[in-house]
């Protein structure tokens, strides 16, 4: 366990991280001191090889969640499609053409994601 300056603890081997406000799992976390939700809800997937040497990424932007939901889609979407990747500047990026797979979990996930750029 952690604890801040201000004697709360940020940090339990139970739960996770705390929030610093209403001290509870970031997870249950209610008060106001989550992030604002980063996208603007217009889920888009793509395909884009340049600038990466030659690899593929599927990539998926506007999704409209906080930064650590988008985290966690991340993890769902690289376990789906069986790869690795990564969320940077509030898009997901997942190693590999894995298009279809990305939208159909998208939509089993209740999103509505487009196709674009292909």
């Amino acid at each position: 366990m952690k604890h801040n300056s201000n004697g709360g603890l940020v940090y339990s081997t139970e739960s996770g991280r705390m929030c610093p406000e209403c001290r509870q799992p970031v997870a249950a976390c209610a008060c106001l001191a989550r992030t604002p939700v980063i996208g603007d809800g217009v889920v888009r997937v793509s395909r884009q090889s340049k600038g990466r040497g030659g690899k593929t990424v599927t990539l998926v932007k506007g999704v409209a969640l906080d930064p650590l939901a988008l985290a966690l889609l991340g993890k769902q979407l690289r376990t789906a499609c069986g790869t690795g990747g990564t969320v940077k500047d509030a898009v997901i990026e997942v190693q590999g053409d894995h298009c279809d797979v990305v939208i159909a979990a998208l939509e089993r996930f209740g999103h509505h994601p487009r196709r674009s750029g292909d």
